[in-house]
C-alpha cells in the first residue's frame, strides 16, 4: 500500500538476498562472457599463423575499448534514472527515459562513425604499429566502427533492463551479443579464412543481434501504457540532469582509466618481465571485478528504487546484503588467490622469469578484491542514486591520493611500491565515497520516516 509520511508518497517494497542475487548473479555471468569472446578472437586470428594480424588485432581491440569504454555513462545514468522512475512507479517517465538514453546513444554512435578516419589515425600515433601490423589494425578498426551506434545503444538498452530489475534479460543480451560474434569470428575468421576482417564482422553483427534483440523486448513492453509526448521526452530540465550526469560519469571514467594506464606506464620502466608479471596478476583483480560490478549493479537498481519509492529501509537493506555479498565474495576470493594463484600463473604463463616476478607480487594482487569491494559497492550506490557529482569529486580525489601513493612508495619499494598505490586507490575510492553517504542520505529521504 502506498503511504503519505509528510512529504512524497513512500512505496514500500522487500529487499531480500533473492533480490539481489536476481540482478548480481546473472549479470556476473554476462561479463564472464566477455573475456571468452577475447579469447575466441585471438585463437582465430592465431590459428591462421600470422603475427602480424595478431598483432594488429590486439592493437585495434584495445583501440576500440579505450574509446567506449568512455561512454560507459549511457549505461550507468540509464540505470539510475530508471529505477528511480521504477521505484516511483512512474511508468510514462521509464519511457522517457529509455528515449532520451537511446537517442544519446545512436547520435553518438553516429558521430563516432564520422569521426573513425580520425579516430583511427589518432589511434594508429598513439600506438605506433607499422607495416602489416598497421594495416591489420585498419582493417579491424574500420569495420569494428561500424557497429558504433548498435554497442552504444546496447548501453541504453542494458541500462534501462538493470533499472528495472531485469537481471535476466540483461544476461539474455549480452550472451546474444558475444554467442553471435563467437560463432561468426570462428565462421568468418576461421572457416571462411576472412581472419582479422571476420572477426570484425562478427563483433558488428553481434552488437545489431543484441540492439535488435533488445528493442523488440524492451519496446513490446510498452504496448498498452501512455507514450510520453514529445515536449516531455525533449524536457530542457530532464535533458539537463541527463548530461549533467553524463558529465560527471564520463570524468570519473577518464580519471579510472587514466589510474590504471598509469600503473601500466610505471610497470613497464621496470622491464619487460615485470610488466608481463603485472599483466598476469591483473587477471585476478578482473576476475574479482567480475562479481563485485555483478554487486554493483543490484546496488544502482536497489539504490535508484528505494529513491524513487522514497523509502529508506530499503536502502539501508539493500546497502548492508549487497555489502555482505560484496565482502563475503572478496574475501572468498582473496583466500583463493592465495591458495590457488601459483597454480593459475602456471596456467597463465610459461615464463620461468614472469612465473618467479608474479608469484614475488601474488599477494598484492590477491587482495584487491577485499580493498575494492567498498569503492565498487560506493559506485553502484552514487551511480543508484544519480550523486554524480558527489561521485566525480571523490575520484579525483582518491586520484590525488593515488599520485601520493605512488610518489611515496614507488621510489624505494619498486613493484611493491606500484601495487600498494594501486590497493590503496581502490581503498580510498571506497573510504572517500562512504565518509559522505549518510549525509547525503539524509539529504534525500529528508521527508521519509
Amino acid at each position: 500500500m502506498d503511504v503519505q509520511q509528510g512529504g512524497p508518497r513512500v512505496l514500500p517494497f522487500d529487499v531480500t538476498h533473492r533480490l539481489v542475487l536476481s540482478i548480481a548473479l546473472p549479470m556476473t555471468l554476462g561479463f564472464m562472457t566477455t573475456p571468452l569472446l577475447g579469447l575466441v578472437d585471438t585463437a582465430v586470428v592465431g590459428h591462421l599463423g600470422e603475427p602480424d594480424a595478431l598483432a594488429g588485432l590486439a592493437i585495434g581491440a584495445v583501440l576500440f575499448d579505450l574509446l567506449f569504454a568512455s561512454f560507459n555513462f549511457l549505461r550507468a545514468s540509464t540505470t539510475g534514472l530508471t529505477a528511480q522512475a521504477f521505484g516511483r512507479h512512474d511508468r510514462r517517465e521509464q519511457q522517457a527515459v529509455f528515449w532520451r538514453a537511446l537517442i544519446s546513444a545512436l547520435g553518438c554512435g553516429i558521430l563516432i562513425v564520422l569521426l573513425s578516419p580520425l579516430l583511427l589515425w589518432l589511434g594508429i600515433q598513439l600506438m605506433g604499429p607499422q607495416g602489416a601490423i598497421a594495416d591489420a589494425t585498419r582493417t579491424y578498426f574500420s569495420i569494428r566502427m561500424l557497429s558504433g551506434p548498435a554497442a552504444l545503444a546496447n548501453y541504453a538498452l542494458l541500462g534501462f533492463v538493470l533499472g528495472r530489475g531485469q537481471g535476466r534479460i540483461g544476461l539474455l543480451l549480452q550472451t546474444v551479443i558475444n554467442g553471435v560474434n563467437i560463432v561468426l569470428a570462428i565462421l568468418l575468421g576461421l572457416w571462411l579464412g576472412w581472419g582479422v576482417a571476420g572477426v570484425a564482422w562478427g563483433t558488428l553483427i553481434g552488437e545489431a543481434s543484441g540492439m535488435l534483440l533488445g528493442l523488440a523486448i524492451v519496446v513490446r513492453g510498452f504496448a498498452g501504457e501512455e507514450r510520453p509526448p514529445r515536449a516531455e521526452l525533449f524536457s530542457r530540465t530532464k535533458l539537463a540532469q541527463l548530461f549533467g550526469l553524463n558529465r560527471d560519469i564520463l570524468i570519473r571514467t577518464f580519471v579510472l582509466i587514466g589510474a590504471f594506464t598509469l600503473m601500466t606506464r610505471i610497470g613497464n620502466s621496470f622491464g619487460a618481465v615485470m610488466l608481463a608479471a603485472n599483466a598476469v596478476l591483473m587477471n585476478f583483480f578482473l576476475l574479482s571485478g567480475y562479481y563485485l560490478d555483478g554487486l554493483a549493479n543490484a546496488a544502482e537498481q536497489i539504490t535508484g528504487r528505494s529513491i524513487g519509492a522514497n523509502y529508506r529501509p530499503a536502502f539501508e537493506r539493500g546497502l548492508r546484503l549487497t555489502g555482505l555479498w560484496s565482502f563475503g565474495l572478496a574475501l572468498a576470493a582473496a583466500v583463493f588467490f592465495f591458495t590457488a594463484g601459483p597454480a593459475l600463473i602456471r596456467l597463465l604463463t610459461t615464463s620461468d622469469e614472469v612465473r618467479t616476478a608474479a608469484g614475488t607480487y601474488l599477494p598484492w594482487a590477491a587482495i584487491t578484491g577485499l580493498t575494492g569491494a567498498l569503492a565498487f559497492l560506493m559506485d553502484g550506490v552514487f551511480i543508484g542514486a544519480t550523486w554524480s557529482r558527489e561521485m566525480r569529486n571523490k575520484m579525483l580525489m582518491s586520484f590525488g591520493g593515488y599520485l601520493v601513493a605512488l610518489a611515496a612508495f614507488v621510489p624505494t619499494l619498486g613493484n611493491h611500491g606500484l601495487w600498494m598505490a594501486m590497493n590503496a586507490f581502490l581503498l580510498f575510492r571506497g573510504i572517500f565515497l562512504a565518509m559522505g553517504l549518510k549525509k547525503r542520505a539524509d539529504q534525500t529521504f529528508r521527508f521519509a520516516q
